[in-house]
């Protein structure tokens, strides 16, 4: 997926401007797609010079015009074609799970910590997750179809970030398991 792609759909959910477009990946793309403010507004001027987005400049008082974007025909027309393209499912790289089994050649105490950061993080992204699930969707049979893609996407987020926590409780209960056995055979 190109990043154009991504900033497609936030733009045919709801049309805005740079910034709004930076915080909403920020808020809720950036789930499952991360980009900088400043690759967003790079590829924002490449799609309204490819014709795929168009700009509106609104007047503000005192401050520059506002640019405010929106999905343009052949914008539509590139996220329709890719929608029905094929997507291959994801190669994952985790280095993490690398140096878990590298922890067979040396002490297994010594990733620990490292496995309890991660795990911090997840946990304060699932929580952020569940936070916007009840500000976004506090009544999910309310939902017109759109919102409930939004939502699935969310709860495969969700999901995910728990399953994540349990395997990293696992690999914590194992370490310090192998940590405390009397004689660990991977060391020398």
């Amino acid at each position: 997926m190109a990043l154009e792609h991504a900033i497609l759909v936030s733009l045919m959910e709801q049309p805005g401007s740079g910034y709004e477009l930076a915080r909403r990946f920020d808020r809720s793309i950036g789930r499952f797609w991360t980009a900088t403010h400043q690759q967003i507004y790079r590829v924002l001027r490449r799609m309204e010079a490819d014709g795929w987005i168009a700009v509106e400049l609104i007047a503000q008082d005192g401050r520059p015009d506002k640019k405010v974007y929106s999905a343009a025909e052949p914008g539509r027309r590139a996220l329709s074609a890719w929608l029905r393209e094929p997507v291959e499912p994801e190669t994952v790289r985790h280095e993490l799970a690398v140096k878990i089994r590298a922890a067979a050649f040396d002490d297994p105490a010594a990733l620990v910590s490292e496995v309890e950061r991660h795990r911090e993080q997840h946990a304060a992204l699932l929580a952020r997750y569940l936070a916007g699930e009840r500000r976004d969707f506090p009544d999910p049979a309310a939902l017109d179809a759109r919102e409930q893609l939004q939502h699935v996407v969310l709860r495969g987020g969700i999901e995910y970030e728990r399953m994540t926590l349990a395997w990293l409780d696992d690999v914590l209960a194992t370490l310090h398991r192998l940590a405390n056995r009397p004689s660990n055979p991977g060391t020398s």
